[in-house]
């Protein structure tokens, strides 16, 4: 990923709950994720879908961990 790709993807982040959600689009409305995929066998991530089957964002459990801090440090919080 170029610097201006990951100027593009928005990243919100939740310190109290420690979650993260990367928009791989520029906005979801309501409705437009109409499947939600486990990642992992002990759940580190859902992926949402739209109903083509189109990445639209991914919300990160356990963000600290999972994240690097560079993507956090540049991430909107919203706790």
């Amino acid at each position: 990923m170029t610097p201006d790709e990951s100027e593009k993807m928005r990243v919100e982040y939740d310190a109290t709950a420690d979650m993260a959600y990367l928009y791989l689009v520029d906005g979801i409305g309501p409705g437009e994720a109409v499947r939600q995929v486990p990642v992992g066998e002990d759940m580190i991530a859902l992926v949402d879908l739209d109903a083509q089957g189109r990445l639209l964002g991914v919300e990160v459990f356990d963000a600290r961990a999972r994240l690097h801090p560079e993507v956090l440090a540049r991430a909107e919080r919203i706790d």
